[in-house]
């Protein structure tokens, strides 16, 4: 009987070790937590600073001024239709979003985006039409932000994007300035 019994116990034993899997155990003990990466910028998309081409004369709804245009590749449809276009303008006395009015050639006169598919042109006029025009330095940086319609929630959306400053939009979407 005690062969039986020694018999049974290695049968059994020999059963349960072929029968069993690593799928059966525990897995493994999970690692640390890393750290949170840093937040992302909800959909937003923004362009390096880039010079624009040499300005152009032409006149838009009745207005006399000079143009040039950046692509904007990312400047799609639904970002015209229900997006926030931002675009900004540097040089040597800070950045500034526009449209951007100054004295600039002992004239008052506005540098304005007018957007379009992939395209955002720039339009300067003075604002006594008198005939002569303020060009648009190609020694000027441009960069854009677009925010797609739907790319942020809660108080953010409601935000008015224009009145904000162009650090604290960059903050806003952790852009770097």
């Amino acid at each position: 009987m005690k062969t039986f019994k020694t018999l049974f116990a290695i049968f059994t034993a020999a059963i349960l070790t072929v029968s069993c899997s690593g799928d059966d155990g525990k897995d493994g003990i999970d690692g640390e937590r890393g750290a949170d990466g840093a937040p992302g910028t909800a959909n937003v998309i923004y362009s390096e600073w880039r010079a624009a081409p040499a300005a152009v004369a032409e006149n838009i709804d009745g207005t006399s001024g000079m143009s040039t245009s950046i692509n904007a590749p990312e400047l799609s449809a639904d970002i015209l239709a229900r997006g926030t276009i931002l675009v900004y303008v540097s040089f040597g006395t800070g950045t500034f979003a526009l449209p951007y009015t100054s004295t600039a050639g002992g004239s008052v006169n506005t540098i304005t985006a007018i957007s379009s598919l992939q395209k955002i042109k720039l339009f300067r006029f003075k604002h006594a039409q008198d005939g002569s025009t303020v060009n648009i330095p190609t020694t000027l940086s441009w960069r854009y932000i677009l925010i797609p319609g739907g790319a942020v929630s809660g108080r953010t959306a409601k935000q008015d994007y224009a009145k904000m400053s162009y650090e604290e939009v960059c903050a806003q979407f952790y852009i770097e300035p």
